[in-house]
């Protein structure tokens, strides 16, 4: 991983890092808040997710202090370096003091623990962590990564599939109550092929299409951001605005329970997966221009996100008397009554239902490309460097199989950010953060300054809780996953 401070080597204000990271963190977890939090009740729902995003902040605060720490390590070695070139007389005055880096001796005037370098995960995980360690870091980000593919890959052919399946329940039929077909309905009427069928025939056009970016390398554009940010928000607009019309006309349809433990397994692993910003807050927080008070500018967009959740989820429980797993399939036409779909714009009805084909067919190659980057870290020997065919066949296969595995035998893409979220997920957000800032805070006895960026949750205790609290969820899950027999 690079230590450079920005990808575009610009810089921005907290404001804009502000809505950077609320933009980072509020994607694909989003659209399956409303039907796990509809699954646990309103109140148990209300309280979890207010204890999760206090622990993602929590989190994030330690990742920023990591952070500040490999900065201040870096420069001391830069330093040093510097010192030894001088002494040799071999130093280039136009050559940067870091080959991926953006820093100069003068940045070395300030404080060592200013967030100048953009210090990634994996970098931090070298500084800090011995072979072990890192082997275990790389192990869950991969999983982690595969598991967004495995959702990625089911979530674009199953909005697919219910925009080209045309079928609809007769009015008498006994299962017309339910409003959501099964996958053992035809897709069309006198058709043989079964929703099921179709959902995998569009998972290996899904491969097709996208899946050989992987052999190759591509890079998001900025204009593809710009346009994957406006018509998410505008989504997200249409959603809550057309639940809260409905709900305003008294014709919500929700009665969701007061709480149900057996749906806090999903509900852990969705929420854990919708405040997931920790792999990315390097990229976010380095180029921010003034990072004083960083931690409230931080706390405040967990308000935020907090409040726009409980919104959506809010007004998705009540305004549907069942949710779709991905929610905008609930803007769809009602497979039993036309008279109760909730807007009868066409334009709306498959804007809404495209939208997760679009942003997440742009994100794939990207995670893609990742996740093969990572498997070929994991066993690479420089004095062993892998043959053409290992390079640019086997991992780029390796990267494939098995999400495509997952998504031909699965379409619930609510279980899938579930057990994502709820065991690499939990990793990521709260065991790595928590080893990070522990190993870096005894790095922190070889600088004499105090360091600015020190999380306000400093003592041991809140260390040790994070990993207890990550342990005893994903326990709790699995033991849930076991009685339940999923």
């Amino acid at each position: 991983m690079a230590g450079d401070m920005s990808d575009t080597g610009t810089y921005y204000s907290k404001g804009v890092g502000l809505i950077y990271v609320f933009n980072l963190i509020v994607g694909t977890g989003a659209l399956t808040m409303p039907k796990a939090f509809q699954q646990a009740g309103w109140v148990l729902g209300l309280t979890t997710i207010i204890i999760l995003s206090f622990m993602s902040f929590l989190t994030v605060t330690f990742v920023t202090e990591a952070m500040s720490v490999s900065n201040a390590l870096l420069k001391k070695y830069n330093r040093m370096n510097h010192s030894i070139n001088e002494e040799q007389d071999e130093i280039n005055e136009e050559r940067p003091l870091l080959l991926d880096g953006r820093i100069n001796v003068q940045e070395y005037q300030t404080s060592p623990y200013d967030i100048s370098l953009k210090t990634e995960l994996g970098h931090m995980a070298s500084l800090f962590f011995n072979r072990i360690g890192r082997i275990m870091f790389n192990l869950c980000i991969v999983i982690y990564l595969y598991g967004d593919l495995a959702i990625y890959a089911a979530a674009v052919p199953k909005s697919v599939r219910d925009i080209a399946c045309t079928y609809k329940i007769p009015h008498n039929a006994s299962n017309c109550n339910n409003t959501e077909l099964t996958d053992d309905e035809p897709c069309w009427s006198g058709s043989t092929i079964s929703r099921m069928s179709m959902y995998r025939i569009c998972v290996g056009g899904f491969f097709l299409l996208l899946g050989g970016f992987t052999f190759f390398n591509v890079q998001k554009t900025k204009y593809l951001q710009l346009i994957t940010t406006a018509s998410r928000w505008i989504a997200f607009g249409m959603m809550i605005t057309l639940a809260l019309i409905r709900l305003s006309k008294d014709k919500g349809q929700g009665h969701p329970p007061l709480a149900d433990i057996s749906g806090m397994p999903n509900l852990f692993g969705v929420c854990v997966y919708s405040f997931m910003c920790h792999h990315s807050l390097p990229s976010l927080i380095t180029p921010i221009k003034n990072k004083s008070r960083l931690y409230t500018v931080l706390g405040c967009d967990y308000i935020l996100i907090l409040l726009f959740y409980l919104l959506i989820s809010f007004t998705g429980i009540y305004a549907f008397s069942e949710v779709n797993d991905i929610y905008t399939l609930n803007f769809l036409p009602d497979p039993c009554n036309d008279n109760n779909n909730i807007t009868q714009v066409q334009f709306i009805q498959y804007f809404l239902a495209l939208f997760p084909v679009f942003t997440l067919s742009t994100n794939f190659p990207i995670i893609s490309i990742t996740l093969r980057n990572n498997l070929k870290t994991i066993g690479y020997d420089e004095s062993k460097p892998y043959t053409w065919f290992v390079d640019r066949i086997f991992f780029p296969v390796i990267t494939l199989i098995p999400p495509l595995s997952v998504a031909l035998a699965t379409n619930q893409v609510e279980f899938l950010v579930g057990i994502t979220g709820s065991y690499a997920g939990a990793g990521i957000q709260y065991i790595i953060p928590a080893m990070l800032v522990y190993c870096a805070r005894k790095q922190s006895y070889l600088f004499e300054e105090p360091n600015r960026h020190l999380s306000p949750f400093k003592g041991t205790f809140w260390v040790i809780f994070a990993v207890g609290w990550a342990i005893v969820c994903m326990g709790f899950v699995t033991v849930n996953h076991i009685i339940s027999g999923e």
